[in-house]
């Protein structure tokens, strides 16, 4: 850990990790040693989730890494003294103060103060965060900080640039799961070749270096409508590539081998449809059929691949039920502490979130209403249990509080998981005859892409 980091920067840091542990079931970094333990660094990171984004970067890096803010978060003094020392860097946008906007470059003096420290910045060259998972247009604005400083160094600073790949399984959701996926370091002295006499070209080649290595660290499509296709095939097949894999060769994390077969699909789906274009419409057809079907009698792709061992769904039933009873109390204990605070956040997702718009502030809204609300009132809740039953009762009932939070979470989600396979359990033994049809159909799509995926040249599946 860098030794250099501010008191409050390491409390910050220790806060949010908790908050991101709580939030997200599991945070997986990959390839970790990438990240230069010392000199100055450029993070350049997709940014699909708003603030948590650089919360989830700030929490995987083993030392301070510097963000942009607007100035307006600066202007209550308190306020400002904590956000300097958690490493925010201010800076002045049009729509701030464009009077005092002289130019863009005034951002990029207050990064290069820190670069020139040796420390760390991250920074989001898309220039937006945006709801969907694909890789936006990067601009220019990496490569040209990085560049100009490197240049007046002589090329002798040692610059950096670390792409990054963030990958949520469902970001809105409570419990689910986040990648960060570290590129190799890009160093900005190998693109000065010509700058400043050919400084746009230079900007240029290494903007599109950087793109191509975040979209190499994510899910990237470049052809959307192909989006469909590519889920549908993840759902259908990916038990039968994780078993048989042409491009896993190495032991790695699920959520690694998750992406890296995913993006194999992605590729096998782009050389389908370049390479064999009735194929694709013919499966794009019948995958139609099929879901058309699921929607008619309500059932997911899951549950109709259970159906054919009945003996698996009555006894996970019975299992589920069993289970059920036993944790019952549990669950109440921690749902009657849980629902204050849960109404706190979801006032705040309400009025927050932005939910119409898109779903990107939905887990910083948590996460920060969370810490609000649940500190505020589990705090009151254990200095109530202290006045009545002192020490060392109150420890114990301190440590209660999170576990069976998290209980009451997953006993709620797994209850309606149980009415909803109960439902669909009936539906299926009632329309027999419905089932085997889509079951058929599930077993031919199935055929064609086992048939297809054989035809897709090993170098296309590239990683």
């Amino acid at each position: 850990m860098n030794t250099s980091m501010a008191i409050p920067y390491r409390v910050g840091r220790w806060v949010l990790r908790a908050a991101l542990g709580f939030y997200f079931s599991r945070l997986e970094r990959f390839h970790g040693e990438r990240v230069p333990a010392g000199g100055p660094v450029l993070f350049a990171s997709n940014h699909p989730n708003s603030i948590t984004d650089a919360f989830v970067i700030g929490a995987s890096v083993p030392r301070k890494v510097n963000f942009v803010a607007t100035v307006q978060l600066f202007r209550l003094a308190p306020l400002r003294w904590l956000l300097i020392q958690c490493g925010v860097i201010p800076i002045n946008r049009v729509k701030d103060n464009a009077r005092a906007m002289r130019t863009v470059m005034d951002a990029f003096e207050a990064c290069y103060r820190v670069l020139e420290r040796g420390e760390a910045v991250g920074i989001f060259p898309e220039g937006i965060t945006h709801d969907d998972p694909q890789l936006k247009t990067v601009k220019t604005g990496a490569a040209r900080m990085a560049l100009e400083l490197e240049h007046r160094h002589g090329g002798k600073l040692g610059l950096q640039l670390v792409p990054v790949g963030l990958t949520f399984s469902a970001k809105e959701r409570y419990r689910s799961e986040v990648l960060v996926h570290f590129g190799e370091p890009i160093r900005a002295g190998d693109f000065l070749t010509g700058y400043p006499e050919k400084k746009h070209d230079c900007i240029r080649t290494l903007t599109a270096e950087i793109e191509r290595r975040i979209a190499a660290l994510i899910l990237h499509l470049p052809k959307l409508e192909q989006a469909r296709v590519v889920e549908a095939v993840k759902r259908l097949y990916l038990a039968r590539l994780q078993v048989g894999s042409r491009v896993i060769h190495e032991p790695v994390p699920p959520q690694v081998s998750e992406l890296r077969l995913t993006q194999a699909i992605a590729q096998a789906v782009e050389f389908t449809y370049e390479h064999h274009p009735e194929r694709a419409a013919t499966f794009v057809k019948e995958l139609d059929q099929y879901e058309r079907g699921l929607k008619r009698l309500s059932l997911s792709d899951e549950e109709l691949a259970l159906f054919p061992d009945k003996r698996q769904l009555v006894g996970q039933s019975l299992g589920v039920s069993l289970l059920g009873l036993i944790l019952a109390p549990v669950a109440a204990y921690g749902w009657l502490h849980r629902l204050l605070p849960i109404t706190i956040v979801n006032w705040a997702i309400r009025h927050c979130a932005e939910l119409s718009v898109n779903k990107t502030h939905v887990s910083t809204t948590v996460i920060l209403a969370g810490l609000v609300g649940f500190g505020t009132c589990y705090g009151a809740f254990i200095a109530i249990f202290f006045a009545l039953f002192g020490w060392p009762a109150t420890l114990w009932y301190a440590l209660s509080l999170p576990v069976t939070s998290l209980v009451a979470h997953y006993y709620l989600r797994g209850l309606r998981h149980f009415l909803v396979s109960l439902r669909s359990t009936v539906v299926l033994l009632r329309a027999p005859i419905a089932a085997r049809h889509l079951l058929a159909q599930r077993q031919k799509l199935i055929a064609e892409i086992d048939a297809a995926r054989w035809e897709v040249p090993t170098e296309t599946l590239r990683h």
